[in-house]
């Protein structure tokens, strides 16, 4: 990347602002251009300072990340959202993918685990870890029902190009498992999400994950 990325911090905690201000100014190529202590302030600045990648919490005082995440999704689409999560949050994280976040990060994440999901978000990529997949399928009540895929008519193909994208591959790599060119991959993604009525693979991955597909 030639052009740094902007990124803004939105978290009610101070430090916790602070640490991801530390983490993220050891990378040359990302700068934190602000930062915001609620969903309403977050709006605010992410109108005037035009960031790239919005970091979110969820909980937050006047207004909370779901509620800012969809005010984004639906003023500024171009902001790249991941959201700040924790371990007893899984419920909220499903609703902020759909509502249009690119990913999410908890908030004990490792620095490489930071910049590279910024990095993918910003390609319009997504890191899902399998591990947080697996805590967000056990949010699922038992009692939602299974949907299959040709109900909305997903081809065998995009249903397993959406599989290995839920394990946490990116196109480079679901290409190298089905033998396949990395644009075919993002044919088959961009089949998907215009099916879903969705414009990013963590929302797409949300929506199987909720109707049992994965």
């Amino acid at each position: 990347m030639t052009d740094k990325t902007r990124i803004l911090i939105v978290d009610d905690h101070t430090i916790v602002r602070s640490g991801l201000r530390l983490l993220l100014e050891t990378a040359d190529h990302l700068e934190v251009v602000g930062e915001a202590e609620n969903g309403r302030v977050a709006l605010t600045l992410a109108a005037e300072l035009q960031p790239d990648v919005i970091l979110m919490d969820l909980r937050m005082p006047e207004m909370d990340g779901l509620t800012a995440i969809g005010h984004l999704q639906a003023e500024q689409p171009q902001i790249a959202v991941i959201i700040l999560t924790t371990y007893n949050e899984d419920e909220m994280m499903l609703r902020g993918l759909q509502a249009g976040a690119r990913g999410y990060l908890l908030k004990d994440m490792s620095r490489e685990s930071l910049i590279d999901t910024i990095e993918a978000a910003v390609r319009g990529d997504t890191l899902l870890k399998p591990e947080i997949l697996q805590r967000v399928l056990a949010a699922q009540r038992p009692s939602t029902p299974t949907v299959t895929a040709a109900d909305i008519e997903l081809t065998e193909r995009e249903l397993e190009v959406l599989r290995i994208a839920a394990a946490g591959e990116t196109n480079k790599g679901i290409a190298l498992r089905l033998n396949i060119t990395p644009r075919t991959v993002k044919a088959h993604l961009t089949g998907v999400y215009n099916k879903l009525g969705v414009d990013s693979r963590a929302a797409a991955i949300a929506i199987a994950a909720q109707k049992g597909w994965l």
